[in-house]
């Protein structure tokens, strides 16, 4: 094939497998998830399969905070989220040894406290791991939630989407 119009024949290998389901309202919906998921089964191929089939390169949903379950799930952890909108939830991959994941997240609350917000605390995400290959579970990752507390000062949403971000790039 040639270029042709917007059409470049040099770009054919880009997002392969890329899926999109949303609500153009924003209205959050189990049933949007389960597409979500529906699109995940779906694009299997996907998977940059090695010599143990059952290790990809993983995959993902992106969901608006589920603010009733993350409460619910955070007091186990003994942390207490705020509203909605006042803080924020982040997933961590660490490392599996217990040092390296000290220091991670030490940098992690140190970055938090330099950008004046409150960390609320860590819970560790239950896993089921008996589906993935050997080659992921000889390399997988402590999964951590971190929630970060907004600070009074900080009354617009956007200033502390903001934050957060930069949180982020600094850690």
């Amino acid at each position: 094939m040639r270029a042709q119009g917007l059409y470049d024949p040099a770009f054919e290998h880009d997002s392969c497998g890329v899926g999109f389901v949303c609500n153009i309202k924003g209205e959050k919906s189990n049933a949007i998830v389960r597409q979500g998921i529906e699109v995940l089964h779906r694009l299997s191929h996907r998977g940059a399969v090695g010599a143990d089939p059952k290790t990809g390169d993983g995959a993902g949903i992106l969901i608006q905070i589920p603010h009733d379950f993350l409460k619910k799930v955070s007091r186990n952890a003994d942390i207490k989220l705020p509203d909605l909108g006042s803080y924020g939830a982040g997933l961590i991959f660490l490392p599996q040894d217990s040092a390296e994941r000290s220091f991670c997240k030490e940098v992690f609350e140190r970055v938090i406290k330099e950008e004046g917000q409150i960390i609320l605390g860590w819970r560790r995400v239950p896993i089921d791991d008996s589906v993935i290959g050997e080659g992921a579970k000889n390399t997988q990752p402590i999964f951590e939630q971190v929630f970060i507390g907004r600070k009074k000062d900080i009354a617009d949403e956007m200033l502390f989407e903001r934050k957060l971000y930069v949180i982020r790039r600094q850690v």
